[in-house]
């Protein structure tokens, strides 16, 4: 199909800065401009819908991706001097009255019809290839729409504007990118209950996501402090649980973020914690809920409030039913997993548990079994796949389906662990990929012994996993190479105990950009070395413009001083 002309605005650029890095690159120096009137076509072959797609096509996803692509182009541009030497700009850009050479068309070719767009890790394409010729053909091919997505996002950065003339050119034609990620499950695990996020932080981090390539969005939806969720089927669990009224997020809003997320390429995953984790429960169902509120609270669970779900209660598969009865069928037209949680369970909980009165691991494990059986057999009937914190198999020794992903957190062993059993594991170890972690303790701290025992007040996970530790992480590290294929990719995790929306930008970004880049591009590049945070720094911090442009507020990745020289100028070497 054919695009309409753009209102006209302007681009340029000086350097080589894909993020992340694609896999095989090569480019020119030769100059070439493009403006608003150029036409883009978008052929697919052998189209096929099928019904599981709920309305979705390939043209859905393409034609309104390469409309934000051409928006973002001519009309949220970059004029890079944070990143080149100081006034010299102006002397690295192209005349602006040589002779032009014009990008007239850019052609978009889907070699092969999409199948579903709520893929399982692995189960789409999304590989693409780019070409920019020197006399100005453009073309990306590519086997799913998602490519072509990823494609775009790439197409972009390879232009600038001009500081003078607002014309929007490249430097390095000609261009030939070869590409494709080297993990499937590439995410963001954001905590939506300790605070709350309106909808429009959701969206707009879905959209940064995107730009960076990472394809999937977990939402830690529940957890002991709030409940902010609507289900119509149990309205009690966000009439009381939510921290106020209207603070839960109504069907229409998970419909319209789980949608959203599909046309980016970015797979929503919901997670209800349990068994733990579920005071908020106890708010509208309190007979369903052990150990609430109780105190001293470091005896019966990870923070307060305390609450864990009563595993041996009559009630509790009845609640279970209407819950995931509810939601399963709302969330399957546009992801193929569910997370039912399973971390930090508390065995002393069950001390206080009526149905079970006991703290005894062999007690309480079939419990959570029971427990977890039936609810990823709901999953299961609602053609989705479960995922599972790492202590359902670890701690607890669960028998889990092969189907079942385990999300580890506390250590590259874990992984090992979880691979060598032969499940498939997502990566995120907190030492590395916690984004909460070196803010300090949220806790305050009264005077006497407990103040000097605190003293300084550090979290847990302290110090702050900045950019170059998350860059530094191997998700591979210490699993065999018959093991890798298990290894599906990873997540960063924002918990929000002191995030909310002033500062969800600045605490997500550019650090998630770093670990999107090592689940798509891989910690090793072609030649196998460990990649450089001294290459890096500056494609980072060019991207951190681009989404600052875009209207997220992104931290700085150096100061400008050290974005315009080398790299290796703020080196300790």
């Amino acid at each position: 199909m054919l695009f309409p002309t753009f209102l006209a605005f302007t681009f340029c650029s000086q350097v080589l800065a894909i993020w992340p890095a694609p896999q095989s690159i090569s480019n020119g120096s030769a100059v070439l401009w493009i403006e608003p009137s150029v036409k883009v076509t978008y052929n697919i072959k052998n189209a096929y819908n099928a019904p599981e797609n709920w309305g979705f096509t390939s043209s859905s996803i393409v034609e309104p991706a390469i409309s934000r692509a051409l928006q973002t182009l001519f009309q949220n541009n970059l004029v890079p001097w944070k990143l080149v030497a100081r006034n010299t700009l102006s002397s690295i850009e192209p005349s602006a009255n040589a002779p032009r050479t014009y990008i007239t068309h850019l052609d978009i070719t889907q070699t092969a019809p999409d199948k579903t767009f709520k893929p399982l890790a692995g189960e789409v394409d999304e590989s693409y290839n780019l070409t920019i010729s020197k006399s100005g053909e453009a073309q990306i091919s590519a086997v799913s729409a998602y490519g072509v997505l990823h494609g775009l996002q790439t197409f972009i950065q390879l232009f600038y504007q001009h500081s003078t003339n607002h014309g929007i050119y490249t430097n390095l034609a000609p261009v030939s990118i070869i590409d494709a990620p080297k993990f499937p499950h590439r995410g963001l695990n954001l905590d939506v209950s300790r605070n709350w996020f309106p909808k429009a932080d959701i969206l707009r981090t879905i959209d940064g996501l995107s730009w960076n390539k990472l394809n999937r969005l977990h939402l830690h939806m529940t957890d002991s402090q709030s409940w902010p969720m609507d289900i119509p089927a149990l309205p009690l669990l966000a009439q009381k649980g939510a921290y106020q009224i209207r603070l839960s997020y109504s069907p229409a809003d998970i419909q319209e973020i789980q949608t959203y997320g599909v046309q980016r390429g970015v797979e929503i995953i919901i997670e209800f914690d349990m068994p733990g984790h579920t005071t908020a429960i106890g708010l509208g169902y309190p007979d369903l809920v052990a150990a609430f509120e109780a105190h001293p609270w470091p005896d019966y669970c990870a923070e307060p409030p305390c609450g864990t779900l009563q595993l041996n209660n009559s009630a509790t598969a009845p609640f279970m039913e209407a819950l995931f009865g509810d939601v399963l069928p709302r969330v399957a037209p546009y992801s193929s997993y569910f997370h039912t949680g399973g971390d930090e369970v508390n065995q002393n909980a069950y001390l206080l548990d009526p149905t079970v009165k006991s703290s005894d691991a062999a007690v309480i494990g079939p419990l959570i079994q029971k427990l977890v059986d039936e609810n990823h057999a709901r999953i299961r009937a609602a053609g989705l796949a479960p995922i599972v914190w790492e202590e359902m198999l670890l701690d607890w020794n669960l028998t889990l389906g092969k189907d079942v992903v385990v999300q580890t957190w506390l250590s590259d062993a874990s992984v090992a662990a979880v691979t060598a059993a032969g499940h498939k594991a997502l990566v995120g170890n907190y030492d590395f990929w916690y984004l909460d972690c070196g803010h300090g303790d949220w806790l305050n701290v009264p005077n006497g012994p407990a103040f000097q025992e605190n003293y300084p007040f550090n979290d847990y996970c302290s110090p702050v996993k900045n950019w170059r530790l998350i860059y530094s992480y191997d998700p591979l590290s210490g699993v065999p190479a018959a093991q890798h294929d298990l290894v599906l990719g990873g997540e960063v995790h924002m918990w929000s105990e002191q995030t909310d929306p002033v500062n969800l930008d600045d605490m997500v970004w550019p650090r998630a950009s770093a670990a999107g880049e090592v689940l798509w591009s891989g910690r090793q590049d072609a030649s196998g070395q460990n990649r450089s945070q001294i290459s890096a720094g500056p494609r980072l911090a060019e991207m951190r413009e681009r989404m600052v442009n875009l209207g997220v507020r992104v931290g700085p990745v150096q100061m400008v001083f050290c974005t315009q020289h080398d790299a290796t100028e703020c080196s300790p070497s």
